[in-house]
């Protein structure tokens, strides 16, 4: 089997899961806003503006990652973004399980961890634009 091949491939599988799955998220923010995401923000102590920036790391990031344009750095866009999404909302969730048995954050951990994943990978040859020359790329 050729290794470069289902490197590549690999690789555009990972990015259109990451990319596709948070862009979900994005959509739906989009559509109903973000008011809810900017009022927790503002009751951690922070301006309330800046719960609007989930755009970036929901829709924005997740089109680059998807179209393998500024992934390394869009990736680590999303990281950051799970990161915060963990702090503001799910940290007294941190050691327990879900009703199904699984650990209640492991979607959460699932994006962090993927992020970080095509953030040290890139977005490999599948990509728009020229070969991956940058380490943005």
């Amino acid at each position: 089997m050729d290794t470069a091949r289902t490197d590549a491939l690999g690789k555009l599988l990972l990015r259109l899961t990451l990319g596709g799955l948070i862009l979900v998220h994005g959509l739906w923010k989009v559509f109903n806003g973000a008011d809810g995401i900017a009022r927790m923000v503002g009751a951690a102590g922070l301006p309330t503006a800046i719960g609007h920036l989930v755009y970036v790391g929901e829709v924005l990031a997740p089109v680059l990652v998807l179209i393998g344009l500024f992934t390394r750095p869009a990736a680590l866009v999303i990281a950051f973004n799970m990161v915060v999404a963990v702090l503001l909302v799910h940290t007294s969730q941190f050691f327990t399980l879900s009703k199904s048995g699984g650990w209640a954050l492991e979607l959460q951990a699932f994006f962090l961890l993927t992020a970080l994943a095509v953030a040290l990978l890139g977005a490999g040859p599948l990509r728009v634009g020229k070969a991956a020359t940058r380490w943005w790329q």
